[in-house]
């Protein structure tokens, strides 16, 4: 139930989504005798869109997610496990190409084959099922384990796991593959603006795993006071910052996580 509800009520959590649906909802009230609301609902949301998509606040939100962790100390030596996380590829388009499809966020897939060849003794778990509400045929894990294989990775390394729908079961499941040992290092590895909810999901299922954040998109503090050149590239930026900030509250409030802001 919890599956089917963030994803219905993440629709709405986006700031883009909802500016709109204010706009066309002022938009339907122009032709009622609510006319005025009509105008200023549109209004509010044309100049809403613009602050959001053109100013730096998708910036702002973002670099405070991406600097929670901070990069991996090696000092204190090798992993015995590396786990990454769903959501560097795209399955539906994977599955209609016949090719691993990679998106925005491939670093998660770099980083893990660079890791794998550094630390030849550790083991590689991928965890990613089908996020989607309705198709859940095209599994992540699938076309990871292709990619992988296809990047020089043994096979009897990789653990797939194939079932995960979001970062909470990312979690549960992850653990129960890795069967972990008292003293054993773990890293986990996703985007850096990701990191803080899912080290809260591994940690309140009582898997202790070391953040290893990739997939940087701000520069650092520099990008606070810079404005974005293309109105479309803010309003993702901002809808991406947007839906982390909800999912750790989401996840806080249904005791999916232990703490609401998780840090190192």
């Amino acid at each position: 139930m919890f599956f089917y509800l963030s994803k219905i009520l993440g629709f709405f959590a986006l700031p883009s989504n909802l500016l709109i649906t204010l706009g066309i909802l002022g938009a339907i009230l122009l032709g009622t005798r609510y006319a005025r609301a009509g105008w200023r609902l549109v209004v509010v949301s044309l100049v809403l869109l613009a602050i959001v998509g053109f100013s730096p606040i998708g910036n702002a939100m973002m670099l405070t997610l991406e600097q929670r962790f901070p990069a991996w100390d090696a000092s204190r030596g090798p992993p015995a496990g590396i786990v990454v996380l769903g959501g560097a590829l795209s399955p539906e388009v994977s599955a209609a190409r016949n090719a691993p499809a990679l998106n925005e966020s491939a670093e998660r897939m770099t980083t893990a084959v660079a890791l794998a060849r550094r630390y030849p003794n550790a083991r590689i778990i991928y965890s990613g099922g089908s996020a989607n509400l309705f198709d859940r045929d095209a599994i992540e894990a699938d076309h990871a384990l292709r990619l992988f294989e296809n990047l020089g990775l043994a096979r009897e390394r990789i653990l797939i796991e194939r079932r995960a729908r979001n970062t909470a079961e990312n979690a549960v499941f992850s653990k129960a593959l890795a069967k972990a040992k008292p003293g054993e290092r773990w890293l986990l590895v996703t985007s850096a603006s990701h990191m803080p909810r899912a080290i809260g999901c591994f940690r309140r299922v009582g898997f202790e795993v070391e953040a290893y954040p990739v997939d940087w998109r701000t520069r650092g503090s520099d990008d606070m006071t810079a404005p974005f050149r293309s109105f479309a590239s803010g309003l993702a930026r901002t809808d991406a910052a947007a839906k982390e900030y909800v999912g750790l509250f989401a996840y806080w409030l249904t005791g999916r996580m232990s703490q609401l802001w998780p840090g190192p």
